[in-house]
């Protein structure tokens, strides 16, 4: 029978899936499928978030509930947990559900995953195994320590918390890389085992916490000086040093080797938490973007799109269109986009109705929302994207090649006396129509308010004058040690008003130049820090008097 292949029999089905160690990114497209179609999601609790966010919205995840609804803390050992897991398991197959069963790293290495597919076979209960990626593996590749060379090194992985002596003398004899899984308060003891077993206290260790998420710390050290070097980091002691982690020993977790391959802590905005005060959509390619360089955005919206209180104005414009009124329309914004779109799709209208009629944007987003609607904007400000960058580029009105001298103004609520001023100069008619309202967002949860105010944001992006003045109105000044970054130098003079030192600049009115001129600080921040000798740290980790004032 083919595991993958739909169960018409009376019991369900079940994927054990790699969920990796840690990097939504690492899920594999089989693993994204599986979840897609989930009807039980069960996963270890350190991959939950991470699995979730790719099954349906009302995925039954009763391992979640159980724990949440417990009464007595799970024991110790863990063995209450696991059995439930696989009651669970056991229990949703049975009902005929297909259950996605996920685990941390790879299911082929996880002992217990082994019992319930054993279980699953026992009772002819169809099963699959999606591998993922092994932490063993992955954690030491996001650390930047290769495992092998070309002289081709034998590795060995021991999982310290089953290792027999055997185990231990055999790595202690040998002069392959180990890969040890352990966990942090344990990792000086399993050094000490290795040298008692015959590694020589010289031999170079990396220890590596959080491996492949932006909370990743690695420290390099020997066999001999680990605990010391832990210890020097205030890593420990710590009420957190139960938290597993990957160790590698031998010659290719050498400090000079690592400092040239630790490709993913030395992004310049590595752990960051960058505030973004824009909608989710409007935020998400921008949050994309930050990802890319490591840093862990938080979206607050600052504004709320409403309605226009009156809709008639907007519905005589929307049929205007359709009648010839227009020879252009000109998009300011996404949300103006947006009304249109949703306008249309009132009417039972589509893209086609744009037919022989003009199209201008400003912005690359609001192209980019043209373009998903089905539409190619005609005219794009060839410079500066705004309506002074439009109106340069805006032919005036020739009564012989426009039969029509009309333009159709989609806008919020808020005024743009300079583009109808602009075009009324080049000889054009213009319907200026409110399309939406823009009003200030609700305050964000008390948690995130306080994380503003109280330094917890690395930096802020502010994209325009309104989110700076919407973001201090619902949820306070951002703390001094926070790195403001502005889109242009009317968000920066807003943001001075305000209180507010603007450490980063943007070089063109781009949200996409703003991430990148973030970067830049961010990496010219981090090298400063290397060549002074002092270690690399996120800027709310710093102290208020310590900041520099800097522009890029």
């Amino acid at each position: 029978m083919n595991p993958t292949a739909p169960n018409h029999s009376a019991s369900g089905q079940v994927t054990f899936l790699g969920a990796g160690p840690g990097d939504p990114g690492l899920l594999t497209l089989r693993a994204v499928e599986a979840l897609a179609s989930a009807d039980v999601l069960i996963a270890d609790p350190q991959v939950l978030d991470v699995v979730r966010a790719h099954a349906r919205a009302h995925v039954d995840t009763p391992l979640q509930a159980s724990a949440d609804e417990a009464s007595s803390p799970v024991s110790p050992n863990g063995v209450s947990t696991l059995r439930d897991t696989a009651n669970l398991v056991m229990t949703a197959a049975r009902a005929g559900k297909r259950v996605v069963r996920a685990v941390t790293g790879d299911p082929g290495l996880d002992g217990n995953v082994a019992e319930e597919m054993l279980a699953c076979a026992a009772e002819g209960i169809v099963f699959e195994v999606v591998p993922g990626i092994a932490a063993a593996v992955g954690v030491p590749a996001y650390a930047g320590v290769p495992l092998r060379d070309a002289q081709g090194t034998d590795v060995r992985f021991i999982d310290a918390r089953c290792a027999d002596d055997r185990c231990w003398a055999e790595l202690g004899t040998s002069d392959a890389t180990a890969v040890v899984s352990t966990t942090l308060d344990a990792v000086a003891a399993a050094a000490g085992e290795l040298v008692s077993a015959g590694r020589k206290p010289d031999t170079p260790m990396t220890v590596t916490v959080a491996g492949t998420t932006t909370r990743q710390r690695t420290w390099t050290a020997t066999l001999g000086s680990i605990a010391q070097v832990l210890k020097a980091a205030k890593v420990l002691p710590s009420a957190d040093g139960g938290q597993p982690v990957i160790a590698v020993v031998g010659e290719r977790s050498a400090a000079a080797q690592r400092d040239r391959l630790s490709w993913f802590e030395s992004k310049p905005l590595f752990g960051w938490r960058v505030l973004v005060p824009r909608t989710k959509e409007q935020a998400a390619s921008l949050s994309d973007q930050l990802v890319s360089y490591g840093a862990v955005p938080h979206e607050v919206p600052t504004i709320a799109v409403e309605p226009p209180r009156t809709p008639q104005q907007m519905e005589r414009a929307v049929k205007g269109l359709v009648t010839g009124r227009y020879e252009w329309i000109a998009f300011t914004s996404v949300n103006a986009v947006k009304a249109v779109r949703e306008k249309f799709e009132e009417y039972g209208l589509d893209a086609r109705a744009f037919a022989g009629i003009k199209v201008a944007a400003v912005g690359e987003q609001t192209a980019k929302a043209l373009v998903a609607f089905g539409v190619k904007p005609d005219l794009v400000p060839s410079g500066e994207q705004s309506a002074a960058g439009l109106l340069e580029d805006w032919p005036p009105y020739d009564p012989v090649f426009d039969p029509i001298d009309r333009v159709f103004l989609p806008r919020a609520d808020i005024a743009t006396e300079t583009l109808v001023a602009g075009l009324i100069e080049l000889g054009w008619e213009v319907d200026d129509v409110t399309a939406y309202r823009t009003v200030r967002a609700s305050p964000p949860p008390a948690e995130t308010r306080e994380a503003i105010k109280g330094g917890g944001f690395d930096a802020v992006l502010f994209t325009s004058s309104s989110t700076v003045r919407n973001l201090v109105g619902i949820a306070g000044k951002p703390h001094n040690v926070t790195v403001i970054a502005c889109i242009g130098p009317a968000t920066a003079k807003t943001a001075e008003e305000h209180g507010l030192r603007v450490d980063v600049m943007s070089p063109e009115p781009s949200v996409h130049k703003l991430a990148e001129a973030l970067a830049d600080f961010g990496a010219a921040r981090r090298d400063a820090a290397i060549e002074a000798g002092d270690p690399v740290t996120r800027p709310s980790e710093r102290r208020p008097g310590s900041r520099r004032r800097a522009r890029s």
